[in-house]
């Protein structure tokens, strides 16, 4: 067919149907933790996409535990497949789970696309990241999910605060507490005198 193809005129056709279910209202997103302890990542062991999220974590956050849920990204069946790990993963003893894919045709990315994806992402008890893809790129669990990341990296990022600004805000603070008490001090000691 000309222009976009068959598979962007299915890709529009879901997001409505599932728009006008309010599966991607702004009011059914979920908050992130702000200090998770233990991510859950959906995506396939052989990605480069996971080595950047686990090299992203390991720097930023390496007190974090993670799990990995390996599953298919790509090919027949890979959509249920994914919808499974992100089930399983939600019933697991996580903060949050992080489905990541590196960039791809749409055909690449279309396990993404699948309606099971999005229900499963909204079925979860858990808030959801999605990193699918790069910045230009868009799916159907961006949408679903409580947050898109515009790359796997920026989801890992967006997923986990960086340990050394929390240490450097919390040194910044102890010194702020500490001349507001030595402060006080020195007040009540003026008012004594």
């Amino acid at each position: 067919r000309a222009g976009q193809g068959d598979l962007f005129e299915r890709f529009l056709q879901l997001k409505a149907k599932l728009e006008a279910e309010g599966l991607f209202a702004p009011e059914a997103k979920r908050p992130l933790p702000s200090f998770p302890r233990h991510l859950a990542i959906v995506t396939s062991p052989q990605a480069a996409a996971l080595r950047d999220v686990l090299t992203t974590l390991a720097r930023r956050a390496p007190h974090v535990a993670i799990t990995l849920y390996p599953t298919a990204v790509q090919g027949d069946g890979a959509g249920e497949r994914i919808a499974e790990a992100i089930a399983t993963a939600s019933r697991g003893d996580h903060d949050l789970i992080l489905l990541c894919r590196g960039g791809g045709s749409i055909e690449d990315l279309w396990a993404f696309n699948e309606e099971a994806v999005a229900r499963a992402i909204r079925a979860s008890r858990l808030p959801v990241v999605s990193g699918v893809g790069h910045e230009t790129d868009f799916t159907i669990a961006d949408f679903a999910a409580d947050l898109r990341a515009p790359t796997p990296t920026a989801a890992a990022e967006l997923a986990a605060p960086d340990r050394n600004a929390l240490q450097a805000q919390l040194t910044r603070l102890g010194r702020q507490l500490e001349r507001q008490g030595e402060r006080r001090l020195h007040d009540l000691q003026q008012r004594l005198d």
